[in-house]
């Protein structure tokens, strides 16, 4: 896959600006958020506690579970 990355210049010719495909704008948000969230040692424990968890129940049985 070819990532379409596009330059913005001013009249001078500096470049001022970029456009990417949404898809990598996205995933560089996420990084963002994710890096943000790992500055704070509680969150970063949460993160990484929430990340070994095994346990849960599907969507739709939890839907089912509450009546939705």
């Amino acid at each position: 896959m070819t990532t379409e990355i596009q330059y913005v210049s001013d009249d001078t010719g500096q470049t001022v600006g970029v456009i990417v495909p949404i898809d990598v704008w996205r995933e560089i948000e996420s990084e963002l958020e994710t890096a943000y969230l790992l500055k704070s040692p509680a969150m970063k424990r949460r993160l990484l506690a929430a990340k070994e968890r095994t346990g849960g129940i599907a969507l739709e049985e939890a839907r089912a579970q509450l009546g939705i």
